[in-house]
Parts: structure tokens; C-alpha cells; sequence
């Protein structure tokens, strides 16, 4: 099931996790930084994308500007306790990022309410916005705030979480390929 769910997204969507790594590739290009943003599991993955910009693995390749907008308890708690949840990516997002960053957002149902106030305003300060979400997409799928929108056509959490591994791997594999041919050309985010 996992395979065939994997299979069935690449198929029908290689094209658009291409543009997505394009358009990540083009915010390092700029000097920007990468934040990331799930609920529950999810927030997880937020984690782990972060984590494989800031520390690649893969000998060569150097280490990415990325931030987990799930990592500051504190922050969450307060915000969350004396906002609402819904603001809780909102808050950290003033604060920290600025125009010509990027914003990627995990999500089963694609219904997070605090991930789509995110993207709404993510795009007001002229971020790029990637969302995974999973079965129909829900509300972020269709949001004007989201440039790209990646959505595993499932019902089944666990395929919608399986394959949402699969293609933030891929995009960061892409995006260095993407950047390798900067390095050498400057003294910045493309040399290692």
C-alpha cells in the first residue's frame, strides 16, 4: 500500500515537486531561510525537513538556513495560551522571516487552521509557500496563499505520512542538486 500510494503521487506530481525544489533552491539563492511548520506527526516532519537543510548527511553538500517553527515550546505556549493556536506559527513568522524566505507547511488533512493563517501570512510578506497535505488537500490546497501544493490523494494517514517523507527528502536532494552548480561561483550558501 505505502509503495503503491508513493507511486501513484510521483506519477501524477513529479512535475510540481520539481518547481517546489526550483523555487526552494531560488530562496538559498537569495539568502534566504527555510521555515517549517505540522501539528502532531506532522510537526515531526517540520522537524526533520529543518533538520536535513541544517545538517545534510551527504558529504559535499553544506548546511542550509532552516527553521522548525515547532521547536520553541515556550513560545508555542504562550502564543497558543494567550492568542489562540491558530497564531501560533503566525507570532514566530513576524518576528523572524522576511520577504524572499520560504515557508513549508506538513499536514494530514490539509485543514489546520494555524497552518493556513501561516501561509495567509507568509504570502502578505512575500514568502514562498509549499504545503504537503494529504486526501482532497482541504482548505490549504485551495488557498491563494499557497504557491505550491503538494497532496498525497488518500485517505490513510499513515501512506498521506509515508510518502510525505519521500517527497521532503526528494526536495532536499533536488534542491542541492539544483545549487551545486553555484558552488565555486560565490563564497556563500553554495560553497560547503
Amino acid at each position: 500500500d505505502s509503495l503503491t500510494a508513493k507511486r501513484a503521487f510521483f506519477a501524477s506530481h513529479a512535475e510540481q515537486v520539481v518547481a517546489a525544489a526550483k523555487a526552494i533552491a531560488e530562496v538559498y539563492r537569495r539568502d534566504g531561510r527555510l521555515f517549517t511548520m505540522g501539528n502532531g506527526g506532522s510537526s515531526c516532519d517540520a522537524a526533520h525537513i529543518a533538520v536535513e537543510f541544517l545538517h545534510p548527511v551527504t558529504t559535499g553538500r553544506p548546511a542550509l538556513p532552516a527553521v522548525n517553527l515547532d521547536a520553541d515550546v515556550a513560545m508555542l505556549t504562550a502564543v497558543g495560551n494567550d492568542v489562540g493556536f491558530d497564531h501560533i506559527f503566525v507570532r514566530p513568522l513576524i518576528a523572524q522571516a522576511k520577504a524572499g524566505d520560504g515557508l513549508i507547511g506538513v499536514t494530514t488533512s490539509g485543514n489546520s487552521p494555524n497552518l493556513l493563517r501561516a501561509f495567509e501570512k507568509a504570502k502578505e510578506m512575500g514568502l514562498t509557500t509549499i504545503a504537503l497535505s494529504g486526501g482532497d488537500g482541504g482548505s490549504v490546497a485551495r488557498s491563494p496563499a499557497v504557491d505550491y501544493s503538494l497532496v498525497v490523494e488518500t485517505d490513510s494517514i499513515h501512506r498521506i505520512q509515508e510518502c510525505h517523507v519521500a517527497i521532503y527528502h526528494i526536495l532536499w536532494d533536488l534542491v542541492h542538486t539544483l545549487l551545486a552548480h553555484d558552488r565555486g561561483r560565490t563564497g556563500r550558501r553554495g560553497a560547503p
